[in-house]
């Protein structure tokens, strides 16, 4: 039962919540019986009961979704531990500061892990004035394109989003800039560290 929703995921909610079976069918108007071949994986919740469930069973869909809780165990900002999110069919960029389901135009979305720049994927920062001047060499065509650069400060992330045809380059403030990052619609994420 790991289509949408896993079944451990509702068997160990329901008892932390210290609801029978039956309990549990009462409140989302099923019979125990459903509620045990949920659990079991011989049977998946309709997916209109899927909020009142999630409800039922105090967490958020997309914790029922994803079979994981979402616990905030980042209390202080620690840039070390934000990530960035890419929806491959809208190309939304998201930044979270901590650990987090994401989820985009209905998929769970993975944390994007950087890869050190290739010659592919070469970077050149410039120092002009106070701000990076950031050009990255690579081709920005309507299939293969940098969607965007981000520059990663003590305080939070700029991103700036690029568009297929445009330039590959982006300017940010140097005194906040720690860590760069860009984003090849076809071979993901890279890093470059500017101090």
């Amino acid at each position: 039962m790991n289509q949408y929703v896993t079944g451990a995921m509702i068997k160990r909610l329901r008892e932390e919540k210290r609801i029978t079976q039956q309990q549990l069918a009462e409140i989302m108007n099923v019979s125990d019986k459903a509620v045990s071949k949920w659990e079991t994986g011989r049977g998946y919740p309709d997916i209109t009961l899927i909020e009142p469930l999630a409800e039922a069973l105090g967490v958020s869909v997309i914790e029922l979704f994803s079979g994981e809780d979402v616990i905030n165990t980042n209390k202080v900002s620690n840039m070390l531990r934000a990530g960035l999110y890419v929806c491959p069919v809208c190309g939304n960029v998201i930044y979270a500061t901590g650990e987090a389901v994401i989820s985009c135009c209905g998929i769970t979305l993975p944390v994007l892990e950087a890869e050190t720049a290739d010659d592919m994927h070469s970077v050149s920062v410039e120092k002009v004035e106070d701000e990076y001047f950031v050009i990255i060499n690579h081709e920005m065509t309507k299939t293969h394109y940098i969607s965007f650069i981000a520059s990663v400060q003590d305080d939070g992330c700029e991103i700036r989003k690029l568009y297929p045809e445009g330039p590959a380059e982006a300017r940010f403030k140097i005194r906040l800039t720690k860590r760069l990052y860009y984003y090849c619609n076809r071979h993901g994420l890279f890093e470059v560290a500017v101090r």
